[in-house]
Formats: C-alpha cells, sequence, structure tokens
C-alpha cells in the first residue's frame, strides 16, 4: 500500500479512536447494579445517580428526622425501593428540596421523581407527570379538646364549624365536597400555618391526611384529637410518585412501583410507617 494512503489509513483510525473516547465520556454511566449502561436520552438529571425530591421540611411518618437519606420513614422508605428497582445502589441517590407548589407547577425540574404525598389527578397531569400510585390515603379532620369540636360526630356537625386546610390540597378538595361546610374553609399555604391556625383558635378543626392527622395527634398538637375519618371526594386521594411532564424516566418508574406492589414490598412498608391507630370513626 503506498505511504500516503498508509498514513491516511492511520489519521482515520485514530480520529475513530478519538471519537469513540468523546462518545464514551458524554454517556451516562450505568446505575449501580444495572449491567446495560443507561442510554443518553435516559432523563436522568446525572448520568449515573437518581436525583430524589421531597419536601424543604420533610416529616414523620413519611421521613424521619427531617432527614431522606436515612431511608427511614414511610416516602424515604418508598424512594429506595424505588431506585433499588430501576438499578440504583443508596450511595447514587441524591436528595433535593422542593415546595409542594413549586414541584407541581409547570417547567424544569432539578429532581427525576418527586416524593411529597402528591394525588394523582388529571388537573396536575397537565403539567407533571405521575407513576402508577404507591399509596391511597383518606382524610381526616383533627381538633384540639375542650372546642366546639368535641360534640361532632357527623357531617352535618362537622359542616358547622369553621374548617381549614391546605391549600391546593385533597384536604381542601375534601371539605368543599365531602363536608360541604356552611363557611368557606380557611386555606393556607402550608399544613404548618394552617396548624399554627388551628392552635390561635382561628379555625375549629383541620383536614389533613389519615397518616399525618395520626403523627398531629400523638405529636406535635398539643391536647388535639381526630373527630374522624371523612368520606372520599371527588377523586380517590392516591398518592404518586411526581416526574418532569413527558419525563423518559416514567414508565420505567411506574414499573418500578408496580413490581414493589407485585412481591409486597409496598405493603411491608405501608404496615412499617402507617399500620398503626385504626378504628377511626367514619363521619357519615
Amino acid at each position: 500500500m503506498p505511504r500516503v494512503a498508509l498514513r491516511s489509513l492511520a489519521l482515520t483510525a485514530a480520529a475513530a479512536a478519538l471519537l469513540a473516547l468523546t462518545a464514551c465520556a458524554g454517556s451516562p454511566a450505568a446505575p449501580s447494579g444495572s449491567d446495560e449502561p443507561a442510554p443518553a436520552d435516559a432523563g436522568y438529571v446525572t448520568p449515573g445517580k437518581l436525583t430524589i425530591a421531597t419536601g424543604e421540611i420533610a416529616y414523620f411518618p413519611y421521613v424521619i428526622d427531617d432527614d431522606p437519606a436515612s431511608g427511614e420513614g414511610f416516602e424515604a422508605s418508598v424512594a429506595y425501593a424505588v431506585a433499588e428497582k430501576l438499578g440504583f445502589a443508596k450511595d447514587d441517590v441524591e436528595w433535593v428540596r422542593t415546595s409542594f407548589d413549586a414541584a407541581i407547577a409547570p417547567g424544569p425540574k432539578n429532581f427525576d421523581f418527586n416524593i411529597q404525598q402528591y394525588t394523582i389527578t388529571d388537573e396536575r397531569r397537565q403539567a407533571v407527570d405521575f407513576s402508577s400510585p404507591y399509596y391511597e390515603a383518606s382524610q381526616a379532620a383533627v381538633a384540639i379538646k375542650g372546642g366546639t369540636a368535641d360534640a361532632v360526630d357527623s357531617l352535618a356537625d362537622l359542616g358547622a364549624l369553621q374548617l381549614g386546610a391546605m391549600a391546593g390540597s385533597t384536604s381542601a378538595l375534601t371539605i368543599d365536597e365531602a363536608v360541604k361546610p356552611e363557611k368557606d374553609a380557611l386555606l393556607y399555604d402550608s399544613n404548618e400555618d394552617a396548624v399554627a391556625a388551628l392552635k390561635a383558635n382561628q379555625i375549629d378543626a383541620i383536614v389533613l391526611d389519615l397518616p399525618t392527622a395520626y403523627y398531629a395527634t400523638g405529636v406535635y398538637i398539643e391536647d388535639s384529637f381526630i373527630i374522624g375519618e371523612l368520606p372520599v371526594a371527588g377523586v380517590p386521594d392516591e398518592w404518586g410518585l411526581l416526574l418532569p411532564k413527558d419525563s423518559a424516566l416514567t414508565a420505567e418508574v411506574s414499573a418500578a412501583v408496580d413490581a414493589l406492589r407485585a412481591d409486597g414490598t409496598l405493603e411491608k412498608i405501608t404496615d412499617q410507617w402507617l399500620g398503626s391507630g385504626q378504628g377511626v370513626t367514619k363521619l357519615k
């Protein structure tokens, strides 16, 4: 072969090798435990990592001591179980914080999925994606002992009170559609603000999802009690992992949740963290 041809062949080979190295450097690393590298369009915020978001403050029983990386608490446990199904080791999970409203607003996200007691609704699906549900919650009314709520034993009685809830929540929807109160509910930016209003006697009762109601009455609202569980209003209160709209991960994350349900893992996690406090009166 002529020397010019040999030189041309060598340059071509070198260029091909450089291109291959560049391609490798730009491809996402495979998640730990995965046999195959993730494709370039896998949709992860950080290649080789799983970025999970939760609330700016995450409370028991969903996260213990506001430390989701511990894996302790209902939603922290679910998150790591999903991560494992996706092929990620615990060390490859990174946590970020978001407010409740910011995560469901349209626009770019800094997480792969967000776990923060998000009820799956068609309205929210216009701006974000959801996985299959990992939990179905009911709602309950909570009050402080010695007030006007002591004698409440029906929805009609509850509807005569001044109720409060977090704006945009299933709790607020339940007040409107299941309780149908005589006075408009007072709505707050967060459950914390609603609880503060209850303690300040600005409202007679607060509506929360039932697991939070158990914790509130047992830990952080002194001398409080659960008035009763409320009927389902509108759509069932099914919680899903929230993903960016049209995320490339939605089907894969849903499959992971479905697998955890099928193999009994979700039931075990639910029993461990949310299994207490049965026997609450259902208001009619």
